[in-house]
This record gives C-alpha cells, sequence and structure tokens, in this order.
C-alpha cells in the first residue's frame, strides 16, 4: 500500500506576504501538491487610472518595500516610451547603479536573513546572532551600502524622490561617488567574498532537486541583463518587450489570488537563477570565479540553487558598480534638467529585472497626460505556476522521508524563488452574470 500525506502550513515563514503549502497524497498517488496564495488583490492598476504622468512611478514604487526601486524605474520607462521622453546617458548610467544596489540589497536580505536559517537549521536570522555573528554583520554591512546607493543616488533608499520621468531633479556630488566606489572597494567586495566562503561552507544542506523547465529574463547583448533588454526565452529564444502578453500568458487558478502564467511549457521561471542561466556569458569577471568557486554552472535546473545565484550577483552588481563609478567620476557629473516635455501621447511598454525576476510595466496616456489603462505583471505571479510543478515533482521523490523533512524541504524550495506575494496579486477583471 502507498503512502497517505498530507501537509498544511498555514502562512509560510520568512517570505514576504501570506502563502499556504497544501499537499495531499492517497494510497502513494500525489492528489494535490500546491502553493496557496490567500492575500487579497491590492488594485494597484485601478489606482493608476486617471493618474498624471507625474505620479505614476510615485504610486508603483508603493507596491514593494523591497522592489520600490523596480517597479519606479520600470514605470518611468514606460511612461517615457509613452510620451517620447528621451533620456541622457548619465540618466541611464545612474538608473544602472540603482538597480545594482537594489538587486544586491535584496539578495542578501534573502540569501542570509531568510535562507540561510534553514542551511544551519535554525528558525530565523535571530539565533544566528549568537551563533554565527560575523556573517550577520557583514550581510548587515552589505544591505547598509546598498542603501547608501540609493540615498545617494535618488534621496533615500526606499522610495526614491529625485528620479523622475526624463531623468533626476537632484544629482550626487562627485565627492559622495567616490566615497561610494571605495565603500565598494575597501568593504563591500571583502565582505561578499566572505559570505562566499560561508556559502561554499553550508554547500551540502542545500537539496539534491533538479527539474529542468523554461527559463525567461531580460537579456541585454551588451551586458549583464538588469536595466534593460529584451525578453529571453531559454526555449525559444528572443522576443521584444512590445510581445510581452504574448510570453506571460496569465491565467486564473483556483487556489490563488494572484494570476499565474505559462508561456512554451506549463509554467516557466524567472528570478536570480533565469538571469544566470540566460545570461552566464555576461556576467562580471569576479562573479564567474564565484560561480565557479561555489560549483554553479550554468544551465542548472535546481531551483534550490537560486539562492546561490543571487549571491554570484550580489559580486557581478558590486563590480560592475565599481565600472560605472570610474566612468560617472571620469565624465564629471552633469546637473542635466529632466526632460518633461512630451512629444506623443499613447502607449507604452518597459520592462526591467527586480531581484525576484522580470518585470513588465504598461500604461496608455491621453493627450492630458494622464493615465487610460494599466497593467503591471510581477515576477512572483509568473513564478508560481513553476513552483507548483516543482512540487509535484519534489513531493514523490521524497515519499520515504518523514513528513517533517518532507515540509521543510517544500518550505525552502518556496523559499528559494524569494517570493514577494503581496506585489503578486493585482486587479482582477470580475464580470457578474444575473
Amino acid at each position: 500500500m502507498g503512502r497517505d500525506l498530507n501537509i498544511d502550513v498555514h502562512h509560510l515563514t520568512r517570505v514576504e506576504g501570506h502563502g499556504n503549502i497544501v499537499v495531499d497524497m492517497k494510497n502513494g498517488v500525489l492528489k494535490k501538491a500546491q502553493l496557496d496564495i490567500v492575500e487579497a488583490p491590492r488594485f494597484f492598476e485601478a489606482m493608476l487610472k486617471g493618474r498624471n504622468f507625474h505620479e505614476a512611478a510615485i504610486i508603483t514604487s508603493r507596491i514593494c518595500g523591497i522592489c520600490s526601486l523596480g517597479h519606479q524605474i520600470a514605470s518611468l520607462k514606460a511612461t517615457e516610451a509613452a510620451l517620447g521622453l528621451e533620456i541622457t546617458e548619465q540618466t541611464v548610467m545612474l538608473r544602472k547603479l540603482l538597480v545594482h544596489g537594489a538587486t544586491f540589497q535584496s539578495n542578501i536580505l534573502h540569501a542570509l536573513f531568510l535562507a540561510a536559517p534553514d542551511f544551519l537549521k535554525v528558525g530565523s536570522v535571530f539565533t544566528l546572532i549568537n551563533t554565527h555573528k560575523d556573517v550577520v554583520l557583514a550581510a548587515l554591512r552589505l544591505k547598509r551600502l546598498a542603501n547608501d546607493v540609493g540615498d545617494v543616488i535618488s534621496g533615500r533608499a526606499i522610495h526614491p524622490i529625485s528620479i523622475v520621468p526624463g531623468g533626476f531633479t537632484a544629482f550626487p556630488s562627485e565627492k559622495s561617488i567616490e566615497e561610494l566606489k571605495n565603500k565598494f572597494i575597501n568593504q563591500g567586495i571583502p565582505d561578499v567574498e566572505y559570505i562566499l566562503d560561508v556559502l561554499i561552507s553550508l554547500a551540502g544542506e542545500i537539496p539534491v532537486f533538479e527539474r529542468e523547465t523554461e527559463y525567461i529574463s531580460v537579456y541585454d547583448e551588451k551586458e549583464y541583463g538588469l536595466y534593460d533588454g529584451q525578453i529571453c526565452s531559454s526555449d525559444k529564444g528572443l522576443y521584444p518587450v512590445d510581445d510581452y502578453l504574448k510570453v506571460t500568458n496569465e491565467f486564473v487558478v483556483p487556489h490563488s489570488s494572484s494570476k499565474h502564467a505559462k508561456f512554451n511549457r506549463s509554467s516557466y521561471m524567472v528570478g536570480a537563477l533565469a538571469r544566470f542561466n540566460n545570461s552566464y556569458d555576461l556576467l562580471s569577471p569576479m562573479a564567474k570565479k564565484a560561480a565557479e568557486a561555489i560549483s554553479l554552472k550554468a544551465p542548472n535546473y535546481n531551483p534550490y540553487m537560486n539562492t546561490v545565484a543571487q549571491v554570484v550577483e550580489v559580486v557581478h552588481c558590486l563590480e560592475d558598480s565599481i565600472r560605472l563609478f570610474d566612468i560617472l567620476l571620469d565624465k564629471g557629473i552633469k546637473k542635466e534638467k529632466p526632460n518633461q516635455e512630451p512629444t506623443r501621447y499613447g502607449k507604452g511598454i518597459a520592462t526591467t529585472e527586480v531581484p525576484r525576476g522580470i518585470l513588465f510595466h504598461e500604461y496608455t496616456y491621453n493627450k492630458q497626460g494622464n493615465i487610460t489603462t494599466a497593467n503591471c505583471i510581477i515576477p512572483t505571479g509568473q513564478n508560481l505556476a513553476n513552483i507548483d510543478d516543482d512540487m509535484k515533482k519534489l513531493v514523490p521523490e521524497l515519499m520515504n522521508e518523514s513528513k517533517e523533512d518532507i515540509t521543510l524541504k517544500l518550505e525552502m524550495l518556496v523559499r528559494a524563488y524569494d517570493p514577494c506575494i503581496s506585489c503578486s496579486v493585482h486587479m482582477l477583471d470580475v464580470d457578474f452574470i444575473e
């Protein structure tokens, strides 16, 4: 007789938002293995309707306190595309630095504060303060360094204030850029090298599991795709950003208040591992060495390794930030007036990578410069179908383990995706038939 197994993890911990893990197996036959999303929709697209182009990015940055910068940049790019607002090379470089800072801040938060306790078999990071104090302090310094980028370049780390459509309203001094650069070299790189050594020592605690899937990310042929580029599918190749609806194909499922997504298969994965698999060749030299040291090779089909890929990206963001600092210092910081004179009105679509994966914003503006329609497709929503598919493969492979061990590995699987559940639930169109 096969095994009966019932697992109900109500409100999974160490993730943003509320999600439940549900598994039902009868006589060795898996009936259900899924992540139930129970957050209430937040209707951000509806909030945007009627808003002026000066307000859109301010509103969307409130979608997420962790990814506020990513939503703000995607929003700005969509607005600029819709209104024909061209931006300068300096604006692009400053934005790329902000993306680097936001990426490595969030990646460190997840890898060290949310995922690492699983590897060390404790319930939270607070336990590690006594047992692994140096690791916690290094993680805190890296988070502070990442926040410094936001403070210096955009006025503050969360919900930036100086980054606006067409450019910036205030600029960092060359002295502050030089100070940031020195912090990156003298503090950031040694700390992340130490974190890498810690992860290498914990490699044996990462579950061994593989499921090949489709990986979708931003791809830029000139650099590791974070700020801008085309849509890249590991199965189907490159697509223009304007075709994002053909790629995402959102659909509703009964067990989730967030939509799911699929493209070439029943699901796809976005996030650090997807970026690593699709753009490995474009990583910085130090990041490639870090990946080699931690035995992460592309392509990798173990979703638990998303956490490791995040730390490799931290190395990349640090090294590439130093490169951008040097360019800005060599050229000098110019106090440019933001370009806020629309040359047209219509539809604008933009993408950027936030820590959890590829993000899309689409707006349509009328001639008054106000939004008439809006759509935001969030990385976590794109990952949910893939998480369910991972669970369906993982649970039968763990049948001989204890219920407690199976539950832990399922929790670790979901946490590996670093889900931002509150971001993923947004407006649904409901037709009432009477």
